[in-house]
């Protein structure tokens, strides 16, 4: 993500730099000791790693998108509407897709109790000529929005924008509006195996929502020269989910930014999970970015993660950041954190972690950074804070 960040800083020297398979002492400016344990009872730390705790669309019943035509160029937003329309009219159930190619020249918007599937990654519903002629309910262009419904499933199909063949700065401000797959005002969501291609926005977004899932996706920049700010799964105001499970790269190409984000613009953002994904973030980002509006990032789990071939690998933004932009009771364990790459950003290369560096306004403390592993990745960072720690995190190349 870009926008006005409050300031940055240069890569610090290593200091008590370790040998393989030694014990890194990398305690800059950190307070050890205390634990971040005590500050509060996290619901993220007591969600799986594996299993979704959100249980989404529980419907049965299938309806066939009537009229809908794979593999050809006719605009299918319509057929596939009205079945996600006629489920939720009869109380809920599953649209269920074949595989094939579906074109959409139009902004599909899930219901509530609603499940929307394919057969897996064959499953293509793909921006048509005409998809930048219409905006989502909220603005922007989405493929999928679930647009304040309740009790939703998206799953086992490839979301394709085009960004590779239409103009998605035509409308600059619409552009990062609205989101690839758009989680947003929304209750009780998964969004489970889908795969995201050729983006000209984030490419899965949790927008004021709660009770989510993202498992099992796959997120790809592709594209060089286009675009800017193609973030991978990007959390804005929203809080208790879980982002488990998932393959983001964001560095095929050369316009990807963070591949994870945690963001708070108009709420907080707390009580998420995020465990066992694979990570390379863009040219233009980190591995993982918690940007600091002018609201609190709490209670987060950052665990067992491979962040690889970034500029960076986890850190504080600041955004506009206010008083109320503090960022506690962070948990950040068992990742691995390795062969850093310099971009865009960082151009002089960056750290594993840096938690309260990059400008904080508010205080910054209960941050854990521990049992971590790194390789070629720099240094790990928490400012002096009260209950901020780090401890046994260890110098390996696996």
């Amino acid at each position: 993500m870009k926008g006005r960040e409050v300031s940055a800083r240069p890569r610090p020297a290593a200091v008590g730099a370790a040998v393989l398979g030694m014990l890194i002492t990398l305690h800059f400016f950190a307070i050890s000791g205390a634990s971040a344990e005590s500050y509060s009872d996290s619901s993220a730390s007591s969600f799986s790693d594996y299993t979704c705790s959100a249980s989404g669309a529980s419907a049965t019943r299938e309806f066939a998108p009537a009229g809908a035509v794979a593999n050809s160029a006719i605009d299918n937003t319509g057929a596939i509407q009205r079945a996600i329309n006629a489920a939720a009219a009869a109380g809920g159930g599953v649209v269920a897709l074949s595989a094939g190619t579906f074109l959409i020249d139009g902004h599909l918007r899930m219901k509530s109790n609603v499940e929307l599937t394919g057969m897996g990654p064959a499953t293509v519903l793909k921006a048509g000529p005409q998809f930048l002629d219409s905006t989502g309910p909220e603005g922007g262009y989405p493929l999928v929005t679930t647009s304040g419904a309740a009790n939703v499933t998206i799953a086992n199909l490839t979301a394709d924008q085009s960004g590779n063949l239409l103009d998605g700065n035509a409308q600059p401000g619409a552009r990062l509006s609205a989101y690839l797959v758009d989680v947003r005002y929304s209750h009780n969501i998964i969004v489970d195996g889908v795969f995201t291609r050729n983006p000209f926005t984030y490419s899965i977004a949790v927008v004021g929502s709660n009770d989510f899932c993202i498992t099992h996706c796959n997120t790809q920049v592709a594209t060089s020269g286009l675009y800017d700010q193609l973030d991978g799964i990007h959390v804005l105001d929203s809080n208790t989910g879980q982002v488990i499970d998932n393959y983001v790269d964001q560095r095929v190409g050369t316009d990807g930014d963070d591949g994870l984000v945690a963001h708070t613009m108009g709420a907080p953002v707390y009580d998420v999970l995020y465990a066992n994904n694979t990570v390379r973030g863009g040219n233009d980002g980190d591995g993982m970015q918690l940007a600091v509006g002018n609201y609190p990032i709490y209670n987060l789990v950052i665990r067992d993660n491979d962040f690889w071939g970034s500029p960076f690998g986890i850190r504080t933004g600041y955004w506009d950041t206010g008083a109320n932009g503090a960022v506690y009771d962070i948990s950040i364990r068992g990742n691995y954190i390795h062969d850093l790459v310099p971009g865009r950003a960082f151009p002089d290369g960056g750290n594993a972690i840096d938690i309260g560096g990059f400008g904080p306004i508010a205080p910054v403390t209960y941050i854990t950074a521990t049992d971590n592993y790194t390789c070629n990745a720099g240094g790990i960072i928490v400012v002096r804070g009260v209950g901020n720690t780090v401890a046994n995190n260890y110098q390996l190349c696996r």
